[in-house]
């Protein structure tokens, strides 16, 4: 596999055609049956002769689940931008995908986004596979150079960078013999209003494991400090650099001066008098509602304590004849 792509292409990846696949792989996984590993251990310890075969069915429960679908989008000149995704049938056996599933998903898809065309195929997993060649040189009659986008799975904490791999088709030959690899190809980001609206709705939901408000407010925080601390050391560079220019060690660029300059221009903005009466607005507002939510949580309190008191007042009452106290 080539280290990276010569086509010249620009790729835009939009965040919504990676919540699609993560949510794909997530049901797809989430409704593997289990039975199938307890079924083959059952059999292993009642017959000793089908070892190899029970052997067989639990390797293959245990492979990593891998989902597939189609990615689209518009491409204008050199720049291929993918806006949506859609899921696809796959079979593993002939390792090919559905075809009539796959026409009339793009039919469907066609009515409703009307400049949108195929642009390739997405898949999960670390790396690329040899069979992934198969379905790549499948969805060529379609698109004649289709884009391969692979997410990777699982979660690595040491990484910065999305999971998220694009990769291209190039004809190379290798040992005398022309060979169609793929060559890994970078991109960027690009969202929408309507998408940042919902990838923020995203992070911000409740866990699955019940976590209390506090445990968000936490997380929130942490990436609120994260975000500041990476602000910060850039600029601490900035500075460190200016010094440098400033003490001719190092040659003076006047194009890296003026965009300091117009970064620094817009600081006095900030400290205007509109900015303070605004600033000091959303923060009343915000000290407002959070009282106000205080005082609620404690009426709601105090009335279910008013309403078991009542309830186990009644019942002395009924015996001593006297009258409830509220």
């Amino acid at each position: 596999m080539a280290s990276s792509s010569s086509s010249g292409l620009t790729f835009k990846l939009h965040p919504l055609v990676i919540v699609n696949i993560s949510d794909h792989y997530t049901r797809v996984k989430s409704q593997i049956n289990p039975p199938v590993t307890s079924t083959a251990n059952t059999v292993s310890s009642s017959t000793n002769g089908a070892g190899n075969g029970v052997s067989t069915a639990v390797s293959a429960a245990t492979r990593p689940t891998r989902v597939y679908g189609c990615v689209i989008g518009v491409q204008r000149g050199r720049t291929v931008e993918i806006f949506n995704s859609f899921e696809l049938l796959y079979d593993p056996i002939t390792h090919s995908l559905h075809r009539g599933f796959l026409e009339k998903k793009q039919e469907l898809y066609k009515k409703v986004f009307p400049h949108f065309y195929v642009l390739g195929w997405y898949s999960t997993g670390s790396d690329a596979e040899e069979s992934d060649m198969h379905i790549h040189k499948a969805l060529m009659d379609i698109n004649e150079n289709p884009v391969y986008v692979l997410l990777n799975p699982i979660i690595n904490p040491a990484q910065k960078d999305l999971p998220v791999t694009i990769y291209e088709s190039e004809l190379h030959v290798i040992d005398g013999i022309p060979q169609l690899i793929f060559v890994h190809s970078s991109y960027t980001i690009e969202t929408v209003e309507a998408e940042r609206i919902s990838v923020d709705h995203v992070a911000h939901l409740k866990p699955s494991d019940g976590g209390s408000a506090a445990t968000q407010l936490a997380a929130h925080l942490t990436g609120m400090h994260s975000a500041i601390k990476m602000l910060n050391s850039r600029i601490r560079v900035l500075h460190h650099y200016l010094v440098a220019m400033q003490k001719g060690e190092i040659p003076c660029e006047n194009s890296l001066l003026r965009q300091v300059s117009s970064l620094l221009r817009r600081l006095p903005a900030i400290e205007s008098e509109k900015f303070q009466d605004d600033f000091l607005m959303e923060y009343n507002d915000t000290l407002l509602i959070t009282y106000l939510a205080m005082f609620t949580n404690c009426s709601s309190t105090m009335n279910e304590v008013v309403d078991k008191f009542n309830t186990a007042y009644d019942r002395h009452s009924r015996r001593g004849g006297r009258t409830a106290f509220i």
